[in-house]
């Protein structure tokens, strides 16, 4: 992702208070958007993001500010809506964390753990337990290791198999939402 893809915060702030038409989607999941998001952002969860893509490009002439916790999630969602030849999108450099800490206003609910906690305290779990255990079953530190191994594979490709299991429990549903009505909204057929 180039710079010029990126925007920091104060500028969409600045944006916003200008009346600037920019379309803001949180691509985190619906409990995260409930818990916190930016007021008029609409929420497409990266992991149904794909199935909507050619929509979006199809009827969202205005720029895509990209949103999640802390920039990760909404750079995949940039190179899946660059796929369908989007140019328009800019990914909010440092997320919702960089967001709150430059003073930009939030729409605040339910608070959640975000899906980025969950898989550290679901992984070091996991991987505490296995050295625990593996004092009476030596065979558990192989489950230590594969945790590991899995940790280091999302982090070298920038994707999270943990993380997509996890987001599809119902704690990280919140209120669900109709990706579908979503995508009508943000493209003027509702």
């Amino acid at each position: 992702m180039t710079q010029a893809t990126r925007i920091d915060a104060t500028t969409l702030q600045q944006w916003l208070a200008d009346g600037v038409d920019v379309r803001v989607l949180d691509v985190r999941s619906p409990a995260e958007f409930d818990g916190v998001h930016i007021p008029g952002a609409f929420n497409v969860p990266l992991d149904t993001l794909g199935e909507h893509a050619e929509d979006i490009q199809r009827h969202v002439d205005q720029t895509v500010v990209l949103v999640c916790r802390s920039g990760m999630r909404a750079s995949q969602a940039e190179q899946r809506l660059a796929r369908t030849g989007m140019g328009n999108v800019k990914v909010l450099e440092g997320g919702m964390a960089a967001w709150e800490r430059s003073g930009g206003k939030v729409n605040r609910g339910v608070a959640r753990w975000d899906i980025e906690r969950q898989v550290r305290l679901v992984a070091g779990s996991i991987v505490f337990a296995s050295i625990v255990a593996s004092i009476w079953a030596p065979g558990m530190r192989f489950v230590a290791g594969a945790i590991g191994a899995g940790l280091t594979i999302a982090a070298l490709t920038n994707t999270c198999a943990m993380g997509k299991a996890l987001s599809m429990l119902p704690y990280n549903r919140g209120n669900s939402c109709d990706v579908n009505a979503v995508v009508d909204q943000l493209t003027g057929r509702a």
